[in-house]
């Protein structure tokens, strides 16, 4: 069917809908969708839940949306909270705000501010991000991985210092790439060809194969020349 001649859902208010295959969905307010969703063009704002799988070519989340499924795309932008139950793939997510995944998240490139959580494997061609909060992934693959941490203020700095999860900082078990740029980050084992480690790392061993910088205020159990 030729996508023009697919209907459009659009949500306005406090209202519900059901899944389907659309051109355009627009959801504006409170909602709820039950079945997964297929369409060109995906636009939430608001407070919206999804009940299944949500596949775009295009999305825009603005607000608080929840996808208890798998979510596909194409590019996404994303400002506010975003919540998926399973695994997140696409080719481009531009990020301010923070995004929670169950499964494994694999993108092309992941740009932006705010936080993260990957409950699996963090697979992206670039990551380029700048940490409000924590940022944290069981695993974590890239072609090149670049984490800066935001210059927070007076009242933020006091409260990560109460609840850790607000400390701005990357947490992951093993992070391997092509190229590692990496500030502010707690992780077991680096793996890269050329690595850069900034200041607030605290890691227990890391490999390279090329080139690698170490920030004297970082703390490097081992470093050691991949053969």
């Amino acid at each position: 069917m030729d996508k023009h001649q697919l209907p459009d859902l659009i949500i306005n208010g406090v209202s519900g809908g059901a899944g389907g295959t659309y051109n355009n969905v627009n959801m504006d307010g409170v909602g709820k969708v039950v079945g997964p969703i297929v369409a060109r063009m995906f636009k939430g704002n608001g407070h919206m839940n999804l009940n299944d799988d949500l596949a775009a070519e295009e999305a825009e989340c603005n607000g608080v949306i929840k996808v208890m499924g798998n979510m596909r795309f194409g590019t996404l932008k994303v400002d506010g909270v975003l919540n998926v139950g399973k695994s997140f793939r696409g080719e481009s997510c531009t990020l301010n705000g923070m995004v929670s995944v169950k499964g494994d998240c694999e993108l092309e490139d992941f740009v932006g501010e705010g936080s993260f959580s990957v409950g699996g494997l963090l697979s992206a061609g670039h990551v380029d991000f700048k940490l409000q909060s924590q940022g944290k992934a069981n695993e974590i693959g890239v072609e090149s991985l670049v984490i800066r941490q935001v210059n927070n203020g007076f009242w933020s700095k006091m409260f990560s210092g109460i609840i850790p999860k607000l400390r701005p900082e990357l947490c992951a078990r093993t992070i391997e790439g092509d190229f590692i740029d990496v500030e502010y980050t707690t992780a077991d084992i680096i793996r890269g060809n050329i690595v850069i480690i900034g200041p607030g790392c605290t890691l227990g061993r890391v490999e390279y194969r090329e080139q690698i910088t170490v920030h004297p205020e970082a703390k490097v159990g081992k470093v050691e020349k991949a053969l």
